[in-house]
């Protein structure tokens, strides 16, 4: 399975979440999105640990299994049409949740996520299945 891990996913794996590092410990290939580091960098700078977390993220993304996603042109055209979709169900989320959306649909990935607003957007497959 392919996974691309939000933001809360994270931070549960941070705390010693055991589904979420077995979910991490079986994926084939694991999608780290630029939207959500932009996301964990801005809370570690709030926080009283920024180096450790800093060090443990950037060891987390030097495995061979993890790769960082960038924002391309074909992001951005699945962005406009998951945000219009989204506008025109009357069930808009935030921007940067639109783009890790569209990172998950780019890549084929499942999103890891405990955030429930990720099952609005068509296509998107969430792990948990029912988000808790």
């Amino acid at each position: 399975m392919k996974v691309l891990f939000d933001t809360n996913a994270w931070t549960r794996l941070a705390t010693g979440d055991e589904a979420v590092l077995d979910v991490l410990g079986d994926a084939e290939r694991i999608f780290a999105s630029v939207f959500v580091l932009g996301e964990l960098f801005a809370g570690f700078r709030g926080g009283k640990l920024e180096r450790q977390n800093r060090t443990v993220l950037r060891e987390f993304l030097s495995q061979p299994t993890v790769q960082t996603v960038f924002a391309t042109v074909e992001t951005a055209e699945i962005f406009g049409a998951v945000k219009n979709d989204l506008r025109r169900a009357g069930t808009p989320i935030p921007l940067n949740d639109v783009w890790i959306a569209a990172h998950a649909l780019e890549t084929g990935a499942t999103l890891l996520t405990f955030d429930a607003r990720f099952t609005k957007v068509p296509g998107v497959r969430c792990w948990p299945p029912v988000v808790r």
